[in-house]
């Protein structure tokens, strides 16, 4: 039920972090994996290859996304594979800044990556699904600033809203045709991105304060979820967005 023998996986964003850990587990599950990014893939490619899973790597920036680069990389994904079963739009970053100064330079970047490059990348993949007549997986990584909004973060929050609600959209009409779309709100994960804040005593205290579990995830925690919902296991799950946030959201 779990099992993605046979499945090729497009993964925007595998290079580190949450990425690599999902990209990890859909190919320990039996995928093939074609990783896309702009920065260097030799530890997630050796990792990969040692599951004896293949790999493939195409350079892009994805903060500038269009429908042109996105057909491009689902053409080259068939190309290689022949056939496309899941797309993992993980592809995304924030930049904080107080609302009331918050540039419009970054506001661009970060809707663009986080929101219309999810766009364009579903489509694109759906297209495909719906060619090969063949039944598809589409997960997108929201946030728990979905929910919350949070602070310092008008743009991540805004980008990730859209995330889930565009998340509900494409499965309000992709679900008919054999194609599950939903996403998952990570909470507070121990990663680069968010070492300034564990560093901070009074941030990193308040944080731990509001996670009933007791302490801040690590990039494995996503394996499950991912391969649950890239698996057959899921296939009555549509258009839902499964937070993993050690119960953040239930305080």
């Amino acid at each position: 039920m779990f099992e993605l023998n046979g499945k090729v996986a497009l993964v925007t964003g595998a290079n580190r972090g949450l990425g690599f850990a999902m990209c990890m587990a859909l190919a320990e599950a039996g995928a093939d994996i074609f990783n896309v990014g702009n920065d260097n893939d030799d530890e997630i490619k050796a990792a990969v290859e040692k599951t004896g899973r293949q790999y493939r790597y195409y350079f892009a920036d994805l903060s500038k996304p269009s429908k042109a680069l996105s057909d491009k990389i689902v053409e080259e994904v068939v190309k290689e594979y022949g056939h496309l079963d899941i797309l993992l739009n993980n592809a995304g970053a924030n930049r904080r800044t107080p609302f009331l100064d918050y540039p419009e330079e970054d506001w661009d970047f970060l809707i663009n990556l986080n929101l219309k490059n999810v766009f364009h990348m579903s489509q694109s993949a759906a297209n495909q699904m719906v060619k090969q007549q063949t039944k598809g997986k589409i997960i997108n990584i929201a946030s728990m600033l979905s929910f919350t909004g949070g602070i310092y973060a008008p743009a991540y929050a805004a980008s990730k809203s859209g995330v889930m609600g565009l998340t509900k959209s494409m499965a309000n009409e992709l679900s008919k045709l054999g194609i599950n779309c939903n996403a998952i709100a990570p909470g507070y994960m121990d990663t680069p991105m968010t070492k300034p804040m564990q560093e901070d005593p009074v941030r990193n205290k308040e944080v731990l304060d509001r996670i009933p579990i007791g302490y801040w995830g690590k990039p494995e925690v996503l394996k499950g979820p991912v391969v649950f919902l890239a698996s057959s296991a899921s296939d009555y799950v549509c258009g839902a967005t499964l937070p993993v946030d050690g119960g953040w959201l239930s305080r």
